[in-house]
């Protein structure tokens, strides 16, 4: 099974629409959102997908953005998520509270600890954790987003034109 990991959307539904073609394109059907989603609209986009969302610092209006994520069947975690898929611990976060994302580095205890914020993609081990941010969606260059594969434990960065 292989996952698709986003963050930092902003809004920026070409991007997003572009990024979602080609994980339909792998067979990818269950995704994570490291925040920073920004309107209700972007998540509609993602309807049809096993999706994972985490709020970021420029999620706002979170009522509305929940209501959105209600809609299509996805799952929030708030500010941070942790789910087990097929044997493999994954953490996802946005990256804006150093002090979690510290925290669930120094753990030990996830597999993959993924985050955004700082629209940069990125990759480390740290102890038995990978941390891993996709990059971003919107304001960056180039833009991207990671795939996962659980069973090798692969990563892919994933670039979006």
């Amino acid at each position: 099974m292989r996952i698709g990991i986003v963050s930092d959307t902003h809004g920026n539904r070409v991007s997003v629409a572009r990024a979602l073609t080609e994980l339909h394109a792998r067979g990818i059907t269950t995704l994570l959102h490291c925040g920073d989603i920004d309107d209700p609209e972007t998540i509609a986009m993602f309807d049809g997908f096993a999706a994972h969302f985490v709020f970021g610092n420029c999620d706002h209006d979170r009522t509305a953005l929940r209501e959105a994520m209600n809609a299509i069947h996805a799952t929030l975690h708030d500010s941070f998520g942790s789910i087990e898929l097929e044997g493999v611990k994954l953490a996802f976060t946005h990256g804006d509270d150093s002090r979690l994302l510290r925290d669930v580095e120094r753990s030990g205890y996830y597999d993959f600890l993924f985050y955004g914020h700082t629209h940069r993609a990125e990759e480390h081990l740290s102890g038995p954790t990978r941390i891993v941010n996709p990059g971003a969606l919107h304001r960056a260059r180039p833009k991207s987003f990671a795939v996962l594969d659980l069973t090798s434990r692969e990563m892919e960065s994933v670039t979006v034109e």
